[in-house]
């Protein structure tokens, strides 16, 4: 394959822009959040774009998503992405953590409620 004039970044370019080790650039391909095209001596070259997704990723991360999901949310981004896209996924981690937080109050005040822990409400279907 022949790599695109928009794939020109290498994993360790990648890795210093996006602050995390060359490794992690790899996970997140396997994971789908960034993709690359292979040169010829399969070197792996990534679009400008990759370590953008990966700071967001990390942040989706903090909020609790996990890999697969941050993947689903991705997945609807085109390749190159533009501040509206990235508001939407910014939407969509707002109210993901606000729902996050929401259901850690809640458990929370089960906890502080005084009954045994063993028979709080399971809220797992919230």
């Amino acid at each position: 394959m022949t790599v695109t004039q928009t794939h020109t970044r290498t994993v360790g370019d990648v890795a210093a822009e996006a602050g995390v080790a060359p490794s992690a650039v790899r996970f997140y391909e396997q994971h789908g959040i960034v993709r690359a095209e292979r040169t010829r001596s399969d070197q792996r070259r990534f679009d400008e774009s990759a370590a953008c997704r990966i700071r967001v990723a990390k942040v989706a991360q903090r909020v609790g998503l996990t890999v697969r999901e941050i993947a689903d949310v991705f997945a609807g981004l085109p390749a190159d992405p533009q501040p509206d896209d990235w508001g939407r996924v910014a939407d969509h981690l707002i109210a993901e953590a606000e729902a996050r937080t929401a259901a850690l109050k809640s458990y929370l005040a089960d906890m502080c409620s005084g009954a045994r822990l063993c028979e709080l409400p399971d809220r797992a279907g919230r």
